[in-house]
């Protein structure tokens, strides 16, 4: 029996945890967020707790087993924490700004790359260097990170580009080898 699929999800207090049919919907203090299940597992809210359980034991069954104990507890997180990821533009005169729900992305094209957010997802930059994206859905704020990054990747020779924070770039030496 899969050890992580096992393992029962306290709910914190001010969360709220439905689960009807094959929709799971958990509400908190930062939003709600919603997740259709696999029809081979079945999660129950028991002593304040979300259990998940698998019907057999073939293999696709005891990987989703995981997956889904892994989703609500994400999406629990989410609710009450919510998740953030920051990126670094490196480059001289590379730069972002925030209009609404649009981010301005100057990184040494003829114009600016404009990036559209999706719902649920709010993004600010602080000196104009330093994007930080928060959500309550991690997959969202993985993927619009992932998106902002694949603007302008980080080049190996000079390091320049959009990277995660943190995120360490083996340099490469020039044609010259030195």
């Amino acid at each position: 029996m899969s050890r992580i699929g096992r393992k029962p999800i306290p709910i914190p207090s001010g969360v709220e945890v439905n689960v009807s049919g094959d929709l799971v919907s958990v509400k908190g203090p930062l939003g709600r967020l919603e997740w259709t299940l696999v029809p081979a597992i079945r999660v129950a809210v028991v002593d304040g707790c979300v259990q998940a359980s698998r019907s057999g034991d073939e293999a696709d069954v005891r990987a989703l087993h995981g997956l889904v104990r892994a989703e609500i507890n994400n999406m629990i997180q989410g609710v009450t924490k919510g998740y953030e990821r920051s990126l670094e533009i490196t480059g001289v005169g590379y730069k972002a700004q925030v209009q609404g729900q649009t981010v301005n992305v100057s990184v040494g094209y003829t114009q600016p790359v404009e990036v559209l957010l999706p719902s649920g997802i709010q993004a600010k930059v602080d000196k104009q260097t330093i994007i930080t994206i928060r959500g309550t859905d991690k997959r969202k704020v993985g993927q619009v990170a992932a998106d902002f990054r694949r603007i302008k990747p980080p080049d190996v020779y000079k390091q320049k580009g959009i990277r995660y924070a943190g995120e360490v770039l083996r340099k490469k030496e020039g044609k010259t080898g030195k």
